[in-house]
């Protein structure tokens, strides 16, 4: 057995970047998911309910690759009233030929994040107007942070609304993301404030009740849900997506299972949805005018981790290849 290497949330921060880049990855996962055999097993989850806790278990295998990932990813909201982040976890890379570990990725939940992240700007890349300026987000956590820092390599962004649970939150997403983007960060006092004033939303909360309505929603806006990944979470109302033009989600199962299409009982949006990488291979279309309204909901897929697990060990090697003649 060969030595499986161990590479901490440091060590795989000081070779990853949200960039473009990382982007293709995972655009590329969507496509996989399209136009390969891919064995992805149902999101294993474990709730904690007495400490507003969740663990999943994802992975999938890629056919034809010769690696792939299975991640334990973990969701504890109340950690943030302890100083600590919501999210963490770990996955391992495993031999698709022997089965044999070749890295574990102790990264405290960072490969997760920045892949939700690179997913949603997937999603707006094609779903949202090429000329969105102005983006809302609804939530102030570590995702709500990375969602933007992914999108302003895809579009022109200028101009910030954040809403959250509590004003000394958003004044911390403001600052932090002033100084870190250069962009214009405006707090918002409410969900409607955001959603009515912007190009983009980014929802990224574990909302159990509606955080976004249909009256609220304008002309070419696009919504990109990200918090929706269990039986009990919903962020958009219902007919937020009866009123879409377009409504697009990563695997139509899962988003009838855990995402927001669970609680919708119009068969004809239901008929109607897009997977986003049956968009990203051209097999369907995804926006096709300024004044459409576009929807994707995002539960998140083994596939993706399988993607980024593979892209951080490669990133991992040639560090260490460079080490190695640097010496």
């Amino acid at each position: 057995m060969g030595t499986i290497r161990l590479y901490d949330r440091d060590r795989i921060d000081n070779v990853i970047r949200l960039d473009t880049n990382l982007i293709a990855v995972i655009e590329a996962a969507f496509s996989n998911l399209s136009t390969k055999k891919v064995t992805m097993p149902p999101i294993m989850r474990i709730d904690v309910p007495e400490n507003n806790g969740e663990v999943d278990i994802k992975s999938a295998y890629i056919e034809g690759l010769d690696t792939f990932a299975v991640k334990l990813s973990s969701g504890f909201f109340n950690n943030p009233q302890l100083g600590l982040p919501s999210a963490n976890g770990m996955m391992i890379l495993l031999s698709a030929i022997t089965g044999e570990p070749k890295a574990i990725f102790a990264d405290n939940g960072l490969l997760t994040d920045l892949r939700t992240a690179a997913a949603g700007t997937v999603a707006s890349k094609y779903l949202s107007r090429k000329d969105s300026r102005v983006v809302g987000v609804i939530g102030t956590g570590s995702q709500a942070r990375y969602q933007l820092e992914s999108l302003v390599n895809i579009r022109p962004i200028d101009k910030v609304y954040v809403y959250g649970r509590t004003k000394e939150n958003m004044v911390k997403y403001q600052k932090e993301m002033e100084e870190k983007l250069g962009l214009a960060v405006e707090l918002s006092k409410s969900a409607k404030n955001v959603v009515e004033n912007s190009d983009i939303v980014v929802t990224t909360t574990p909302s159990t009740d509606p955080i976004i309505h249909a009256d609220w929603l304008h002309s070419g806006i696009h919504i990109t849900a990200m918090g929706s990944d269990a039986e009990h979470k919903q962020e958009l109302d219902t007919k937020v997506l009866e009123k879409a033009d377009l409504f697009v989600c990563d695997v139509l199962e899962q988003s009838l299972r855990l995402g927001e299409l669970r609680t919708c009982a119009n068969e004809k949006v239901k008929e109607a949805t897009v997977e986003l990488g049956e968009i990203t291979t051209g097999m369907k279309a995804g926006r096709l005018s300024d004044d459409q309204i576009t929807v994707c909901d995002l539960t998140g897929t083994g596939v993706q981790d399988t993607a980024i697990a593979r892209y951080a060990y490669q990133l991992m090697e040639y560090k260490e290849a460079d080490d190695r003649e640097g010496s």
